[in-house]
């Protein structure tokens, strides 16, 4: 695909990542009741969440641009959209109930199917761009990272919601 092709679907992955991060972000409110969490050592710093969710998204939308690109007919870019659309509704729903409902054990079953909708997309996404499989690795790792810290956040403050 020309130069040109690529660029529609960079443009709409790089939206779509941005309504996301602003979706997410604005239900994660880390004020009194996170920080009244017992959280275990190694969790990593505050600062760092911004950075590596940026990248994470701009690494999205060019996964997103690459499997676009690349697919071979309009099915295989249905399966993509679909792919991407769960997860992104996932990802949105991962912030709102540990966030805005104060749910971390809620938020830790759901942090499952998570995880488990960016394996699909690294898998789905393999035959049709390796490429675009990769760049969703970063993503994985993280979403790992975040779910240990959530069930340790569970283990550590639960029993919630009463």
């Amino acid at each position: 695909m020309t130069r040109r092709g690529r660029t529609a679907p960079l443009a709409a992955g790089a939206v779509c990542a941005v309504f996301v991060a602003g979706l997410g972000g604005a239900m994660t409110d880390v004020g009194p009741w996170y920080e009244a969490l017992d959280k275990p050592a190694w969790q990593p710093p505050g600062w760092l969440f911004g950075p590596v969710w940026t990248v994470i998204f701009a690494c999205c939308a060019w996964s997103f641009a690459e499997a676009w690109a690349a697919a071979r007919n309009g099915a295989a870019r249905a399966t993509i959209l679909w792919l991407f659309g769960f997860n992104m509704f996932l990802n949105v729903a991962w912030s709102g109930l540990f966030f805005a409902w104060q749910r971390p054990d809620w938020a830790l079953i759901e942090v499952v199917l998570l995880w488990l909708s960016i394996a699909a997309l690294i898998l789905a996404l393999r035959p049709v761009s390796a490429r675009a499989s990769v760049l969703l690795v970063p993503y994985l790792v993280w979403v790992s990272i975040a779910a240990f810290l959530n069930w340790e956040i569970v283990r550590l403050n639960g029993p919630f919601g009463a």
